[in-house]
């Protein structure tokens, strides 16, 4: 059931997710394109979520470099979340952040304005400032971390990986020793879920790009803009990836495919932190709904850390009794399917 429709303001909007924006030329939502998006999430009662580029926000530029008043009045005509380069909070009129806003960032920063905060990095630069990351935990700010080669991790790394967050689950043990409560994703949320927490784009989410069509997320909506015809990057006019306009709504070929009960690898998995990428999904294993070796790695790397803190925690008092985390002895359940 859709619940969130993503509005992206224009061609160059932040990314904020595994896949970077290639786009490089501004191209603003028409107007009557924005009104009408909204009129259409207050009609399936979804909340709304503004993605912004660089020069609609303030501090990243002249003047010139502002959204236009009317898109301003337009945008605060209705409750939403906004999503936005970090040190660039939105001009709208309204100063006060929201609690649910998002500030995405490209590299480590002391400085961070909203309550939530996408840290966007490459593995090995995770690595490097693996430091300066730690020192994050203790802000009060939701960490989101987002790795964004993902489809270039290979075996060789994960000891690096179990190794980092060993390393990242004792410092947030020392926090939660002082009576605070940190949250990051990798380590933190898989602690508090009863179940599967992943992305669900075209399922709980779609998008909603300057040309007035509906993608399942922001990243299919740049591949048909530079042309990427297929998972093997492919090049070639026919690239259509969208699934519904504002004119005729949403048409999803096989929706049902999308869904986790569909997903014969995924609907048993704990890993219920793991985001589960569709994008990344295809590009790497060419089924939608079925995520590559690389994601699912990770994933269990993260929930078996997220079990090994839940443990610490516990040994120090009584914490989320009635969450219960397996030992497992694999980390790709696709090389123990028949037990699924």
């Amino acid at each position: 059931m859709l619940q969130y429709l993503v509005i992206l303001l224009d061609d160059t909007n932040v990314a904020y997710c595994h896949a970077d924006n290639p786009l490089k030329e501004r191209n603003l939502i028409p107007l009557e394109t924005l009104k009408k998006g909204i009129l259409f999430g207050m009609k399936q009662n979804l909340m709304i979520q503004y993605v912004f580029p660089d020069y609609g926000t303030r501090d990243c530029g002249t003047r010139d470099h502002k959204l236009p008043k009317e898109y301003a009045e337009v945008i605060e005509s209705i409750d939403n979340v906004k999503i936005y380069p970090t040190g660039c909070k939105p001009v709208t009129g309204i100063e006060d952040g929201n609690e649910t806003d998002v500030e995405v960032a490209n590299e480590v920063s002391e400085k961070v304005e909203a309550k939530n905060l996408v840290l966007r990095l490459p593995f090995g630069e995770m690595l490097k400032q693996k430091d300066e990351i730690a020192k994050l935990f203790a802000s009060g700010v939701r960490i989101n971390l987002c790795i964004t080669d993902v489809e270039q991790f290979t075996d060789g790394q994960i000891e690096a990986y179990k190794q980092l967050l060993e390393d990242w689950n004792g410092v947030l043990l020392g926090l939660y020793k002082q009576g605070l409560s940190p949250q990051f994703n990798l380590l933190t949320d898989r602690m508090m879920l009863k179940e599967m927490h992943n992305c669900e784009a075209g399922v709980s989410n779609i998008t909603l790009a300057p040309n007035g069509k509906f993608y399942l997320c922001p990243a299919f909506y740049y591949d048909e803009r530079m042309q990427v015809f297929n998972q093997l990057n492919h090049h070639q006019p026919s690239s259509d990836r969208s699934v519904g306009d504002l004119e005729k709504g949403l048409d999803i070929p096989n929706p049902q495919l999308l869904r986790l009960d569909h997903a014969p690898l995924c609907r048993n998995c704990d890993a219920y932190q793991c985001r589960r990428c569709l994008w990344l999904n295809r590009k790497l294993t060419w089924d939608i709904n079925t995520p590559s070796h690389q994601q699912c790695v990770m994933a269990h790397i993260e929930r078996n850390a997220s079990r090994a803190l839940l443990n610490d925690i516990r040994k120090v008092g009584e914490f989320m009794p009635e969450i219960d985390i397996k030992e497992i002895n694999y980390l790709d359940p696709f090389e123990v399917r028949k037990e699924f």
